[in-house]
């Protein structure tokens, strides 16, 4: 634990629970979220759910990047006491974590033409159009 980190009780964190000053714990470290929750991905609400609360099992389930792991660094203000944690969020590098994101956005091709999705949905509404027409032009003559 760096010794230059303030460090802060459960209690302290959840008097931060507002959307004017916002503070979530993830593995033991105390983050001010509050300058970053118009700009969250998932939009500030998420963060708000979470907040003045330790959010390490949200934080974890979602699955962040590591860019996103990098920016509790930045937005960390303390640490919650008797916690010890390694610092490899500064070692990691990040070209080998943009690799990795990069390889998690490739769409596999499955050989199918593109025209065969349109052919799926619209071949069962054409069959299913020309029955009830049928149906109606039966009806009709009887």
């Amino acid at each position: 634990m760096a010794s230059n980190q303030r460090v802060f009780t459960l209690s302290q964190v959840a008097q931060h629970k507002s959307n004017k000053d916002c503070w979530i714990v993830i593995d033991g470290r105390v983050i001010d979220v509050t300058n970053f929750l118009e700009e969250h991905p998932g939009g500030e609400e998420v963060l708000l759910e979470s907040a003045g609360k330790d959010a390490t099992k949200e934080f974890k389930d979602i699955g962040h990047s590591n860019a996103a792991q990098k920016l509790l660094l930045k937005y960390q203000v303390g640490v919650l006491p008797g916690y010890t944690f390694k610092d490899d969020l500064r070692n990691s590098s990040v070209k080998d974590s943009k690799r990795k994101e990069m390889s998690a956005f490739v769409v596999k091709e499955d050989g199918l033409p593109k025209y065969a999705a349109f052919l799926e949905f619209f071949v069962p509404l054409l069959v299913a159009g020309s029955y009830f027409s049928y149906r109606y032009l039966t009806r009709i003559v009887n």
